[in-house]
């Protein structure tokens, strides 16, 4: 008898959709990817060539997917608008979802999301934080958590993007939620994983410029920023947000403790060469986060549909995406106000008079 497989739908077939769908038809032994929706014709056509020659039914419209015959599973990879929508129509049709950060840029609809999938227990819902499987990171938290840095107390994090002069980042700021929620998103999820998602925060600031993307400004984003988010119990987070590196994607972090630091891609490359010639020492970096956290997301794949069927614990708390959004939000509003967010030791905010 053959191994049981995973029956996956793949929902959106953009430039991380197509990721996502090529992992689960490919890099994914325990999965089948059995259909895929876009209603975007060229993505369609691309999938006629990509996905519809292995056995994967296309549809233009998400509803009508997910009452396939079969279906297990379905990833979610569409406009981030649409993230929430289409993971509760998919557990309300008793599906297993994988869903692409941020479930919503709304904390009351990422909660919706989470109410939902309490009410289905039976179901794996994980939203998509893919540096939590990425090996370095495990490596630096296995090490952390076994004592070897002593208290972890400083987390400094950043998510750098190189340059694009497309216009690319100017047309996504009107949905994205801004720069912390769609990109430091994720260093605010390494917090959380190393601090203990049980922080919470007791002031936020937020710094920002527009450098290289003026028209930022109209959707009030910056193409710079750092935030600073101190805890109560003693640990302070401090992230970096950048649109402008002229040499490539830059993701780095660092671990500080009591007893020792951890860093994690402190000198970014895209390999193990380095070129020595008379201008100097060169290497080279990868040129957007695909090449840095390709592995990373293959894993996540393989460890999603392990816990579908296995039946197994996610690695960890779909409640995580919610308190990494809302902190993101928080540092956005502190960003676009200047003004310094405190909160009390049960995580409310404290409004502050002006003098």
């Amino acid at each position: 008898m053959a191994p049981k497989k995973l029956q996956v739908a793949a929902a959106g077939l953009g430039r991380m959709g197509k990721r996502h769908a090529l992992n689960f038809l490919n890099r994914a032994p325990r999965s089948q990817l059995v259909a895929a929706f876009s209603p975007d014709p060229e993505e369609i056509q691309w999938a006629k060539v990509h996905l519809e020659p292995y056995g994967v039914t296309l549809y233009t419209d998400y509803d009508e997917m997910i009452q396939q015959p079969g279906l297990q599973a379905v990833v979610i990879g569409t406009a981030t608008s649409v993230h929430a929508e289409e993971a509760i129509k998919a557990m309300e049709k008793n599906l297993h979802v994988l869903c692409e950060k941020p479930l919503s840029t709304s904390i009351a609809i990422c909660n919706d999301v989470v109410t939902a999938a309490k009410q289905r227990p039976h179901l794996k819902v994980m939203c998509g934080f893919s540096r939590r499987f990425d090996d370095s990171y495990r490596a630096a938290y296995d090490n952390a958590s076994n004592g070897g840095i002593g208290r972890p107390t400083i987390l400094r994090s950043q998510t750098c993007d190189k340059h694009d002069p497309s216009g690319f980042f100017v047309e996504y700021a009107a949905w994205s939620g801004g720069v912390f929620v769609d990109m430091a998103v994720h260093d605010i999820d390494l917090t959380l994983w190393f601090f203990g998602d049980d922080v919470t925060p007791k002031s936020i600031s937020a710094y920002g410029v527009t450098a290289v993307q003026p028209d930022l400004r109209k959707h009030k984003d910056f193409d710079n920023a750092v935030g600073i988010v101190e805890f109560y119990n003693g640990k302070i987070a401090y992230y970096y947000c950048s649109r402008m590196m002229a040499h490539g994607q830059e993701d780095v972090t660092e671990i500080i403790g009591t007893e020792g630091k951890l860093s994690v891609n402190l000198n970014p490359q895209s390999n193990l060469v380095n070129y020595y010639h008379a201008g100097g020492i060169t290497r080279e970096v990868p040129p957007h986060y695909w090449g840095r956290f390709e592995q990373a997301f293959v894993r996540e794949t393989n460890e999603f549909v392990d816990a579908c069927l296995d039946d197994t614990p996610l690695p960890f708390k779909l409640s995580n995406a919610v308190k990494a959004v809302q902190i993101g939000a928080w540092l956005q509003e502190a960003l676009v106000t200047g003004r310094s967010l405190k909160f009390d030791e049960t995580g409310r905010r404290v409004e502050v008079s002006k003098i």
